[in-house]
């Protein structure tokens, strides 16, 4: 639009740039009492256009009867040449209306074919196809439910052929796809979809338009990997749109269809309150109808117990509803709109879908939707959990709840002692076989329980209780049972007995956080026992000194100690012992960052436990192994031993090691499946935390998988659960990896949305160059959008930040970059502006820094970007002084492609100040030494022949022309 009025064209300019949605209708509508009261027509008609488009598709398309009313009549009321501008638009509208007048019950039937009859005689008298009218005939009989008479006009729909007033590429086979499923056709429909999916889609409906109405097809055709993909691409792209309400009542409806209720009810609880302001009634009919499915699904499987909150609205009060009432609530709201809708129309069509929908059953098998769903079913693992005193890892992290061990079937005589059994579970304790352990101490419990035991009997049970608490996670109920056993020992009296379980108390007290006391009692026990005790004992309870210490990160000490126990346990003939007190001893050096000594102990500790067959130790020595290694390829190897033997927090320990050394051999997919498996085993054990930042690697390698979609949904669970748990920084890492993936998934807002609050979050003297670079990439992204002036606004903000941390360089790149966009906003001086600030950041360098090749660059691209403001300020001369140095300067610090970038500006400079010759001389060395397929070439081809052109030698501009494959215009 042209004109006077310049500050409310250009508003209306950043109002059609914004997203759809409640704050672009907010902004249009203020926009248009502006425009109102400077009685500007050509820009009161522009911007009514511009409204009908927003409410359309910002969710409340009845303020587009107005909006599309006034246009129409002012059209053919007032015929004005700027009308010619928009009157493809006008005519597109048309079908806008026709679709809103149909989603409103209240709307007579009459109203709308009127409207599609004068769409037709417009379409007719400007010499269109009438394919779009066939088209949207067809819609409104197949809402009626007339299907003779849909069918008909499907038939003149897809016989007609395109202009370019037909829906575009990917929303006219959506429409035809649901007509082919609404007939049976289910593989036409397939067939017809996938090569539009293969092409390119850029209307802001599609894919998710095309790829919802693929959901059902998918599914009944067995395509259910398709299915899956379809709905989470789609639902993404969906969610953040109050307009596409009914679209989502589909995905919903999807969540039924393949099992995945909890899932529904998620994306139910996200967008119940949309239903108190759905775009139409037919939007509210959708939704409502899916979500009563989904809520009644869950009843109905014994979910009863749980509820949904509701907000208030109106006259109805918040409240937390059962899942079963709510879908009462929801099915009688579908069913009443249904009814309007058969009362208008004459048919009962719509209360037959309902109908249809609120009783619909599952497609198939259980289809798993979630990127962080496992593979296999049966997760049971025995816990590996080290008892107090025994050999093994360090004690588990307090607070997991063990996995179930699956039973162990020991051959136990009949005739066994009491005596015997406990002597039997010695045996299993010293060699590490906990299960083993397990399985005889309940064979002992059932025979002879707590009656009639002899003392020394008595006091191994009540130990051997306490075992079976630490196996089971439960130190507090342990450390009772073995003070009791202290004193059971001491009344026998057994000094020795005494004083090893005292030790063992003593660890305990150290791993439940009672080291003042804990300590001084391992330190007795070791002295009594160095004294008292025979090797074995010795070594052993140096080797539970060890563990105490180690437990409290006093990792020097605890060296010091399994070292002592090293050299009793080298008199000794003990392989277990001789293994455990290796591997204790590899884990202190490792934890002191004595790698290659760790790394030799840990192998020694591998081959013994292999030796000895004793698979959990095996997996533990394998794991602190893999620790040590520095080759990725040895790490992954090591956990591959690990995990075919590991079980409890082993399998977790393997799975992220290994997880880790995949995407360091750059094998993400690998990768994809460990954290997949450590993720569920977190969720099973109650490991909060652990699960949380485990959705963020498991992001992070998804994308690098190139699996976008995954990587989003991860990460957005990741960022949610970091979010809760309070850890702020690593939430905002994930925000950054997840505006990452947005940006791949072309959903930039959303990734503009993103930096916005990271920039936000990092609004702090300690993250200042972090700030910096947030504000830098949403600038990148405004910038590859177009919206140059609020790029340039990113850019300047970024450049500060950099200034205050100290970063010169980075800051005169800010404003460097800050001046491009004010450039391409059309704002030359304040381009100049951003220029000159930039140059005395870098007039601010010392000498020495000024001629590194850094900041020779930078120089030289400000240099680039101030002689294009120059130009565009209408001031040639000056701008080709700027740069007549810069080629050089560049050449000299090896940058040839920004050389030849700025001599093609010098050339074009020189055509503006009508230099032929020298432009020609300039522009055919440049063009000549740009590499083939360059993405300048064009450009510096058509500069070179319109200077050919202009120096007479019209004959060499058209050969050049054609060479190139150039119009006049470039």
């Amino acid at each position: 639009m042209s004109g006077g009025n310049d500050d409310l064209r250009a508003a209306y300019q950043q109002v059609a740039q914004m997203p759809f949605g409640a704050g672009q209708i907010a902004a249009v509508e203020q926009l248009i009492r502006q425009v109102d009261a400077k009685d500007d027509q050509e820009l009161a008609f522009g911007v009514r256009m511009l409204a009908t488009s927003a409410y359309t598709y910002g969710g409340e398309p009845a303020k587009s009867f107005v909006t599309f009313s006034w246009c129409l009549a002012d059209y053919d009321r007032n015929p004005q040449p700027y009308h010619e501008h928009f009157v493809r638009t006008l005519l597109w509208h048309f079908k806008h209306m026709v679709n809103a007048l149909l989603d409103f019950p209240e709307v007579p039937l009459e109203r709308t074919y009127a409207v599609l009859d004068d769409m037709e005689r417009r379409y007719r008298e400007g010499g269109h196809s009438l394919q779009a009218v066939y088209k949207y005939r067809h819609l409104v009989a197949r809402h009626r439910g007339a299907e003779q008479e849909s069918e008909e006009w499907y038939r003149k729909w897809v016989t007609a052929p395109r202009d370019d007033l037909s829906d575009c590429a990917g929303c006219d086979p959506s429409g035809r796809v649901r007509h082919l499923v609404g007939t049976g056709q289910i593989e036409e429909a397939v067939a017809l979809a996938e090569p539009v999916l293969a092409g390119q889609l850029t209307c802001n409906e599609q894919p998710q338009g095309i790829l919802t109405s693929l959901l059902v097809p998918y599914l009944r055709s067995g395509r259910r990997e398709q299915a899956r993909d379809a709905h989470r691409q789609a639902y993404r792209r969906l969610r953040g749109n109050l307009a596409d309400l009914g679209s989502i009542g589909e995905h919903v409806e999807f969540c039924a269809l393949t099992g995945n209720e909890s899932r529904g009810l998620e994306i139910v609880e996200r967008h119940l309150d949309w239903l108190d302001r759905a775009p139409s009634p037919a939007d509210a009919m959708s939704f409502a109808a899916a979500s009563a499915l989904v809520l009644r699904r869950l009843d109905r499987a014994g979910h009863a117990g749980l509820v949904v909150h509701r907000r208030g609205h109106g006259d109805r009060a918040a409240a937390d509803l059962p899942v079963g009432v709510l879908a009462e609530d929801l099915a009688r709201l579908a069913t009443g709109l249904a009814e309007r809708f058969d009362d208008r129309n004459g048919t009962s069509a719509q209360s037959t879908w309902v109908a249809r929908r609120l009783v619909a059953e599952p497609i198939g098998e259980h289809l798993p939707l979630s990127a962080t769903a496992r593979r296999r079913s049966d997760r049971s693992r025995p816990t590996g959990a080290e008892p107090v005193g025994g050999a093994g890892s360090d004690a588990a992290d307090p607070g997991r709840t063990p996995t179930v061990a699956a039973p162990v079937v020991v051959e136990v005589p009949t005739e066994a002692t009491g005596t015997d059994l406990l002597d039997l579970a010695e045996q299993h304790w010293n060699t590490e076989r906990y299960e083993h352990l397990r399985a005889v101490l309940g064979v002992f419990e059932e025979r002879f329980g707590d009656a009639g035991l002899d003392p020394m009997d008595e006091a191994r049970w009540v130990e051997f209780q306490a075992v079976r608490r630490v196996l089971d996670e439960d130190r507090p109920g342990a450390v009772e049972l073995v003070r009791r056993a202290v004193d059971l020992y001491r009344e026998i009296p057994d000094r020795r007995r005494e004083w090893v379980v005292t030790g063992r108390l003593g660890v305990l007290l150290c791993q439940t956080e009672r080291e003042t006391e804990g300590l001084p009692l391992v330190e007795a026990a070791v002295a009594y026992l160095a004294e008292h005790g025979d090797r074995a004992d010795t070594a052993a309870m140096h080797d539970r000194s060890a563990m105490a210490l180690a437990g409290l990160q006093r990792w020097t000490e605890a060296l010091a100690a399994v070292e002592l126990a090293a050299e009793a346990a080298a008199k000794v003939d003990d392989p277990y012992l001789d293994a455990r007190i290796k591997l204790r001893r590899a884990i202190c050096l490792q934890a002191l960052e004595r790698q290659p000594e760790a790394r030799e102990l840990a192998a020694l500790a591998r081959d013994r436990y292999r030796a000895l067959g004793s698979a959990e130790r095996l997996a533990a020595a394998c794991i602190c192994h893999a620790q040590t290694l520095d080759d990725p390829a040895e790490v992954r190897d090591a956990l591959d031993e690990a995990l075919s033997v590991a079980t409890g927090d082993g399998v977790l320990h393997a799975r992220i090691g290994r997880a880790r050394a995949s995407l360091a051999l750059h094998r993400p997919e690998d990768a994809v499946e460990d954290f997949v498996e450590a993720v569920g085993i977190c969720a099973e054990q109650g490991i909060v935390d652990g699960s949380a930042f485990l959705r963020f690697e498991l992001a992070n390698a998804y994308r690098l998988a190139g699996r976008m979609l995954d990587a989003a949904e991860v990460a957005e669970e990741a960022v949610r659960e970091l979010d809760r748990l309070g850890h702020q920084g690593d939430a905002d890492r994930c925000r950054h990896l997840l505006a990452e993936v947005y940006r791949e998934l072309d959903e930039d807002q959303l990734a503009l949305t993103l930096l916005d609050q990271l920039a936000e979050n990092l609004d702090g003297p300690d993250n200042l160059a972090a700030r910096a670079q947030v504000l830098e990439e949403a600038g990148d992204l405004l910038y590859a959008q177009d919206r140059d002036a609020l790029a340039a606004q990113r850019f300047a903000s970024a450049a500060t930040a950099f200034g205050l941390a100290g970063l010169p360089l980075d800051e005169s790149r800010g404003r460097r970059r800050e001046a491009d966009a004010r450039h391409w906003a059309g704002e030359p001086e304040g381009a100049l502006a951003a220029v000159a600030r930039a140059e005395v950041v870098l007039a601010g360098l010392p000498a020495e820094a000024a001629e590194q090749p850094a900041a020779i660059w930078e120089s030289s691209m400000l240099a680039d970007s101030a002689a294009r403001a120059l130009v565009a300020a209408e001031r040639p001369e000056e701008a080709l002084r700027r740069i007549e140095d810069v080629p050089a300067r560049l050449r000299s610090i090896e940058a040839f492609g920004e050389a030849l970038q700025v001599e093609l500006l010098t050339g074009e400079v020189l055509l503006r100040l009508d230099r032929l010759p020298e432009a020609e001389r300039l522009l055919r060395t440049t063009l000549a030494a740009l590499p083939t397929g360059s993405g300048v070439v064009r450009r510096a081809a058509w500069l070179l022949a319109e200077a050919l052109g202009r120096l007479g030698r019209t004959e060499e501009a058209e050969a050049l022309r054609q060479e190139h494959d150039l119009d006049a215009d470039g």
